[in-house]
């Protein structure tokens, strides 16, 4: 049986990278919707100025990074990441290509976390030059999701000019609940 820690340290991760995923596939459809009747790749693939990245090498880096820090590192699977490839590429893959290899990728690594034992999330390991524990290549992973994302819906915003409407429905202005534990 998991501790509750894991149990709630997994919910939680989860819980995020679900929220950039929803975030990611919202920006998709805006930049989908604004760009009709010019193909979507044509954003897609555009990068704001030389020494940025397009929409596109961004999902191809976040891939790349979930899948070594998560899948590869935690999971305990063979290293094959080539991060060159991921800044190098300029094309060959649609938006929805790229949305679904997004996806599978999260997928994967949701699989991972839940199968991850406490042992695993304890054990510390070397993954690109650095020393984390497998809770910290998580922590890193889901961070680095959320720091892309908001990349994405930035470039996206720009070009379409509107809101993407993330938490449209949701109101949050809620306050706090204060007092009382958890356990009451």
């Amino acid at each position: 049986m998991e501790s509750p820690w894991v149990t709630d340290f997994k919910e939680n991760t989860l819980y995020r990278i679900d929220e950039s995923t929803r975030m990611v596939e919202i920006a998709f459809a805006k930049a989908a919707s604004f760009t009709h009747p010019k193909p979507v790749e044509d954003l897609i693939w555009k990068r704001p100025n030389p020494t940025s990245n397009s929409i596109g090498n961004l999902i191809l880096h976040l891939c790349g990074n979930m899948t070594q820090y998560v899948i590869s590192s935690l999971g305990e699977q063979e290293d094959t990441r080539d991060r060159d490839v991921e800044f190098e590429t300029s094309e060959g893959f649609t938006a929805f290509q790229l949305l679904e290899k997004l996806k599978e990728t999260v997928t994967s690594v949701k699989e991972t976390i839940q199968k991850a034992t406490e042992a695993q999330l304890l054990k510390k390991r070397n993954v690109q030059g650095f020393y984390f524990s497998g809770m910290g290549c998580v922590i890193h992973a889901v961070e680095h999701y959320s720091y892309h994302t908001g990349q994405i819906a930035f470039w996206v915003k720009q070009v379409v000019n509107r809101p993407l409407g993330f938490y449209d429905g949701q109101d949050l202005n809620v306050k706090n609940e204060c007092g009382g534990t958890s356990d009451e």
